[in-house]
């Protein structure tokens, strides 16, 4: 949107498609706004404006714009609060003459869109939680074609497959608030379907198999973890461990942890002051973020590789059969605040079940746990159809 497109916005009070805020003192009002403008109930089908540094007169509030603020806005984005993750655009601006921070945020391709679990809406004057009927025409509304792998459909896969007490009993209750699931009287297709494990054409999709499939690979061969502890620093060296980590995903990740920690060797060391220090060769929360992060990214699609994780007696190799996506290059790959998702749906369910905390930190985290334990730096190595990650002693 260039300039006089937003000062016409900014003048027109009456419009829905603008939020005026004279500060970024309540985070959350304007997360709920970003969050109503990426559902576009209304359908304008036009983006929705957020202007920081305007009364809701228009007069102006005369705020300082400095760049905290703008990274703070920009933050909203992908800090795992909105889900999936809205598109927008954070601007320093003046207009009128007033010096205001804009937040340009595009309708969503895939609603609905939540804030901590809650669909936020806003026609008109209204602005709040969405209605089961309004949730209802927002997850019609989700365009079936030009989406994500995640979210297809799987030809032939039916809700029988489907672990539904998994759903109900722990993925429903970490998606929504308590007041939301007690107040909510849909049926159990569609919650399936508001949580995108079900087409708007009622079928099951690739989301619904990889996190609640009671046989994931019958129809993602590929999505299984392969862990081989080697005696040795090759290929050649001889086998200790050989284990195919597979299950819904929930299941998998609790078994990888299980696995890992298990493999793990603790030193211990008497300090000057004859303190005990124990030191692991490998620190638990650098190898999850590792693993975590190539199932997230992994190729899915046309990939029926698994991830790899080989344990060398000096290193740990982790082979993720997907490489750099979108906005991440080869160049750019592991820098702070560039990031992408591939399996963006995915990336939403792994932050319901708690296996995210935050976006776009997993190689930063692994890197500062790895330092903090004494290990030297990772090496990561994406190429075009793989990623590998290696971890040393």
């Amino acid at each position: 949107m260039d300039d006089s497109e937003l000062e016409a916005l900014l003048r027109d009070l009456e419009s829905d498609r603008v939020e005026r805020k004279s500060s970024l003192s309540d985070p959350t009002k304007v997360r709920e706004t970003i969050c109503a403008f990426a559902n576009d109930l209304a359908r304008h089908q036009k983006p929705g404006v957020v202007f920081i540094g305007v009364q809701d007169d228009g007069a102006c509030a005369n705020l300082t714009v400095h760049d905290k603020l703008l990274l703070d806005l920009a933050s909203m984005r992908d800090d795992g609060q909105i889900t999936p993750f809205p598109v927008m655009t954070v601007q320093k601006k003046t207009l009128g003459g007033c010096e205001l921070a804009v937040v340009i945020v595009e309708p969503a391709l895939t609603p609905p869109v939540r804030l901590r679990g809650r669909t936020c809406v806003r026609v008109g004057p209204r602005r709040g939680t969405a209605t089961t009927d309004e949730e209802r025409i927002l997850t019609e509304r989700r365009r079936s074609t030009d989406v994500s792998f995640d979210i297809r459909a799987l030809r032939g896969a039916t809700t029988s497959e489907l672990d539904l007490d998994l759903f109900r009993d722990a993925y429903l209750p970490s998606a929504f608030d308590r007041e939301v699931l007690a107040a909510n009287g849909r049926t159990l297709q569609e919650r399936l379907a508001s949580l995108r494990f079900m087409s708007p054409e009622g079928e099951v999709t690739v989301l619904a198999v990889l996190v609640l499939g009671k046989d994931v690979r019958r129809y993602l061969p590929g999505a299984y973890i392969q862990f081989v502890r080697f005696d040795g620093t090759d290929l050649t060296a001889p086998i200790r461990t050989q284990i195919e980590v597979d299950g819904p995903l929930p299941q998998m990740l609790r078994r990888l942890d299980d696995v890992l920690s298990a493999q793990i060797a603790v030193r211990t060391d008497i300090t000057a002051e004859a303190r005990e220090v124990r030191r692991p060769d490998y620190p638990i929360a650098a190898l999850r973020q590792l693993a975590y992060n190539a199932v997230l990214h992994r190729n899915y699609e046309t990939s029926h590789n698994p991830v790899r994780i080989y344990w060398f007696n000096d290193r740990i190799e982790i082979t993720n059969p997907g490489g750099p996506y979108g906005v991440v290059t080869r160049a750019n790959f592991g820098r702070a605040g560039v990031t992408d998702y591939r399996n963006p749906h995915l990336a939403e369910a792994m932050k319901v079940l708690g296996y995210v905390q935050r976006f776009g930190v997993g190689i930063a985290t692994a890197r500062a746990e790895l330092a903090r334990n004494g290990n030297r730096e990772p090496a990561f190595d994406p190429q075009d159809s793989m990623t590998l990650a290696t971890v040393w002693g």
